[in-house]
């Protein structure tokens, strides 16, 4: 955790990271593109991280404020995604979120190929809010 302003809770700011293969049983559309989908799952796995460190409890994923496609994520990828708490209030959390492509397969090289990227490939940003049990 970061520190903290003394009027702003602790767990503000923090910041949880995965990284996971994009494998090619995932890829649904030409050009090996995975849906969407993808990488709200990677969301709330990184959310439930989050909640498991700030609250001692897996949360429930509640909504979406936003998602934003910005790149497509692809079948050989390896993504990087990241969740931070911008707000936390009784129950609810609001976390920013960001899935970036940092390797990418390269099956015009060899169909095993793949490079790590220089600038990593912002995917897939979103804010969304999830919710824990009341403190006892």
């Amino acid at each position: 955790m970061t520190d903290a302003p003394a009027d702003r809770d602790p767990r503000e700011g923090l910041t949880v990271t995965h990284r996971r293969y994009v494998p090619y049983s995932h890829a649904h559309y030409a050009g090996n593109l995975v849906d969407g989908a993808y990488v709200l799952v990677a969301f709330g796995d990184v959310a439930t991280e989050v909640c498991v460190r700030t609250d001692g409890d897996e949360g429930l994923f509640a909504s979406y404020s936003d998602v934003q496609f910005k790149a497509p994520v692809r079948a050989g990828d390896v993504l990087e995604t990241t969740a931070r708490v911008v707000r936390v209030g009784r129950r609810s959390r609001t976390l920013e979120f960001e899935a970036r492509v940092v390797c990418r397969g390269r099956p015009d090289k060899g169909e095993s190929s793949a490079e790590v990227l220089a600038e990593p490939i912002v995917a897939v940003t979103a804010t969304g809010t999830v919710v824990v049990p009341p403190a006892e």
